[in-house]
């Protein structure tokens, strides 16, 4: 964390004790549970150019907020949304020529669409792009099952923390070109159908196109997607002008206000190797300039009173940690804490009560974060939003050794003398009750591994999900091992054996964390003990969607498969779970799993 002067302290961090226990390092304990010492092969330290974006002065564009979509019509009844990615020339920051993107709705980011909770919505994502990509495709990856040859651009829209039907999930192979051309082996249907039979929550959408995710979401194709509903607007949470979503990234651009992507491996990740293609993918992607809202180095102007936020990493790789900062302008200068987030939701939405965040605020690739933030005392101040997360994310803060791109300074809050005065005592003490999923109703417990040791046909690291069986990794093409019947209830214990966190995302579900260990003090043979567990962190409970899974640690989560309580909707079908690292979920780090019948509907699996 920084001092009272903006430097970087080294700190241990609520993670890291899990790590160095028993007195290994992080590489030693990287091995599986099963007595594995060898460390795994050095992780690949980002994408380092000797690329810089163009030096823009920062803080002279005002946050914009996302437009509200509406319906185009009805279809059964219920709101039916057109939605078109199209490109656009769009102005990212007041000194920096016209940046073309890609936009829902040809807006980066895409517009907001708001539903209510239990009535269902009808949105046909459309492609109007151009027939050539904006960025350059490797066209290596899943070669054996992407048609590159094909004339137009591949895009298919997952509503990520929807749970909804497998054909309207979005899934990898469902993808289509332009007006629907040419459509990949999965889609089954233009009109997505979202029951929104879930708890109010911050939702987002974006692409989702096997092998070329990582372009087409740095291109810009992401939107919010909030699910309301009565209860929520009943608990008084600032609202109308005073909630405001923000979606976090970094970029890079060209002189010319193009966006900067990297073509190479370089050669610091082994990039001389004459074998690899050109372009090519990289293992990460670490931009250099701070964009919020599509802005670039953005201010908000905010009144002395409380706001809500809900905060989306819309990044590729990047994890932020987050705190407010006293701030002077004139000189640049960090000074003391500002106010503190008190969170009132996560992935999944409200959590059971207000959450004070006392230190940073850790948010990894696609994970939400619905605070609210009380500017009362800074009448007339300056806050800056700093990040001290390294790019090469470990779970610790304060890192001194990060040698690829560090992004502090994030968004630049000024507090005006007056204004609708409110502040955060007004939250109440329950926002609203979560039912846990019981631990005595498990039907099966999953252990699965996280991998950087494997390399593909032309040398290159491949990150890989694995199994119990299989623990050093499978591509994503292999068949399905994750098959839960409807209505069963599962924990997945995510054993981390690589050097560096992984977001983790299931689609359709939503999980509950119960804990995490280290990895060295965890057999997959043996029951788990709770008790031996770290416990959740406040923040952590409720429903997630994502989960950071640090090196040498496992994390347990519960998940039930259909309705529970009340809550969400029996689905069955093919979905998909990923390291949600965008570049890592293109090579190779996603894998299918399939929600079966239950066996008394007729479900005819061999076990």
């Amino acid at each position: 964390m920084s001092d009272r002067t903006g430097g970087p302290q080294p700190v241990i961090s609520r993670r890291e004790l899990l790590v160095t226990t028993g007195g290994a390092s992080i590489s030693a304990l990287a091995g599986c549970s099963s007595g594995e010492t060898n460390p795994p092969p050095a992780e690949s330290a980002g994408t380092i150019t000797d690329h810089s974006s163009p030096d823009l002065e920062k803080w002279v564009d005002e946050v914009p907020r996302p437009d509200v979509a509406e319906p185009s019509g009805t279809k059964d009844g219920q709101p039916y949304y057109e939605v078109t990615m199209r490109e656009v020339e769009q102005e990212l920051h007041r000194d920096l020529p016209l940046t073309t993107v890609w936009g829902y709705d040809g807006q980066f980011p895409g517009p907001t669409i708001e539903a209510e909770q239990g009535e269902p919505t009808y949105v046909q994502w459309t492609n109007d792009l151009p027939d050539e990509h904006l960025l350059p495709v490797d066209t290596t990856i899943h070669d054996d099952i992407i048609p590159y040859d094909m004339p137009g651009v591949r895009t298919v829209t997952h509503l990520h923390g929807g749970n909804i039907e497998s054909e309207s999930d979005g899934q990898a192979q469902a993808w289509f070109t332009r007006d629907f051309q040419e459509t990949g082996p999965k889609f089954e249907k233009k009109d997505y159908y979202y029951v929104n039979d879930q708890p109010p929550a911050t939702l987002w959408y974006h692409d989702h196109a096997l092998g070329i995710t990582r372009l087409n979401v740095y291109a810009g194709l992401a939107g919010f997607y909030l699910l309301r509903n009565d209860h929520e607007r009943n608990l008084d949470l600032p609202d109308g002008e005073y909630e405001i979503p923000l979606v976090l990234q970094d970029r890079s651009f060209n002189e010319d206000g193009s966006l900067f992507y990297p073509t190479v491996v370089s050669d610091e990740q082994g990039g001389s190797d004459d074998s690899h293609p050109d372009p090519s993918i990289v293992p990460q992607f670490y931009g250099d300039t701070s964009v919020v809202n599509g802005k670039a180095w953005p201010r908000l102007s905010v009144e002395p009173r409380s706001y809500r936020f809900r905060l989306l990493n819309g990044s590729n790789s990047r994890f932020y940690t987050l705190k407010l900062l006293q701030y002077d302008e004139s000189s640049g200068d960090i000074g003391g804490d500002g106010p503190p987030f008190v969170q009132i939701g996560n992935d999944g939405g409200l959590l059971s009560s207000p959450t004070k965040i006392d230190d940073r605020l850790e948010i990894g690739s696609s994970q939400r974060a619905d605070v609210v933030v009380d500017f009362t005392k800074y009448a007339g101040e300056t806050l800056v939003l700093h990040n001290n997360a390294p790019a090469q994310y470990r779970g610790e803060v304060g890192s001194t050794d990060d040698d690829i791109v560090s992004l502090p300074e994030i968004m630049l809050v000024d507090v005006g003398d007056t204004g609708n005065t409110r502040d955060d005592d007004q939250l109440p003490d329950k926002l609203t009750q979560v039912p846990e999923i019981p631990v005595e109703s498990v039907d099966n417990n999953r252990y699965l591994t996280l991998n950087s040791g494997a390399t593909d046909d032309y040398g290159r690291q491949l990150h890989l999900l694995g199994t119990a069986q299989d623990q050093d990794g499978l591509e994503m093409g292999a068949p399905v091992t994750e098959d839960p019947s409807l209505g069963d209830t599962e924990i997945w214990s995510f054993a981390n054996r690589s050097a560096m966190s992984h977001p983790i995302h299931l689609h359709l579900v939503h999980f509950q964390m119960l804990g995490r260990q280290s990895n060295g003090d965890y057999d997959p043979e043996d029951k788990i003990d709770l008790d031996a567990l770290e416990t959740p962190e406040p923040y952590e409970r409720g429903w997630n969607d994502v989960i950071t899974v640090d090196p040498g640690e496992v994390v347990h989560v519960i998940v039930h498969f259909g309705e529970h309580d009340g809550l969400f909707n029996d689905q069955t079908g093919t979905y998909m779970w990923h390291c949600h690292m965008v570049e890592h979920e293109d090579h190779d780090m996603m894998r299918p799993f399939e929600v079966r019948p239950r066996s008394d509907d007729g479900d005819t699996r061999i076990e």
